[in-house]
């Protein structure tokens, strides 16, 4: 499995849980009362598995494959730029959630416009790396090359989707087990 391979699974993991929070976003807009401590969770879980291991392994990845050609370089940098206001948009958000959660006053709407904005970020991040960096990675390296970076910049255990899952994880897993059987 190369790194490319590893990183998509990530993607596909992500995506899992941006729409729970975009199912959470959908029960804000009807009124309905929607699970703080689950968009807790997987804004915890984004900060500390995506914005701590997952982006800066792309980060390294993207120093790697640096001045192949101008195209690339660009997409390179823009990528770096979005990891770095991804983060501070976990940030915020989460933020945000431990306000509610511990009762401070922040009108329904503008929270629920926040968490929106925040799975329209990560949501076009993904799709910006799959459909554009990508592929232009796949056809300027090749596999030796992507092989080789694989054994560089091990992939860390995935607190959530290893068999190795962290405790700490185990009821944000299973909200995601029964989402998923809803589905």
């Amino acid at each position: 499995m190369t790194i490319l391979t590893e990183l998509h699974q990530d993607h596909v993991n992500l995506n899992k849980l941006l729409l729970m929070l975009q199912q959470q976003v959908d029960k804000l807009r009807k009124g309905e009362q929607p699970s703080f401590s689950l968009m807790g969770d997987v804004v915890e879980y984004i900060a500390s598995y995506a914005d701590g291991f997952h982006h800066p392994r792309e980060d390294k990845l993207y120093e790697a494959l640096a001045q192949r050609s101008h195209g690339l370089d660009e997409k390179l940098q823009a990528c770096r730029e979005e990891h770095d206001a991804l983060k501070i948009a976990s940030t915020h958000l989460s933020d945000a959630i431990d306000g509610v959660l511990h009762d401070a006053v922040m009108p329904m709407a503008e929270f629920a416009d926040l968490l929106e904005e925040f799975v329209t970020l990560q949501v076009r991040h993904l799709n910006y790396e799959e459909g554009e960096l990508f592929p232009l990675i796949a056809a300027q390296v090749s596999d030796e090359e992507l092989a080789v970076l694989s054994q560089q910049l091990p992939m860390p255990s995935d607190p959530l989707f290893s068999e190795k899952r962290a405790h700490e994880y185990n009821d944000l897993y299973r909200e995601l087990i029964e989402e998923l059987n809803r589905s």
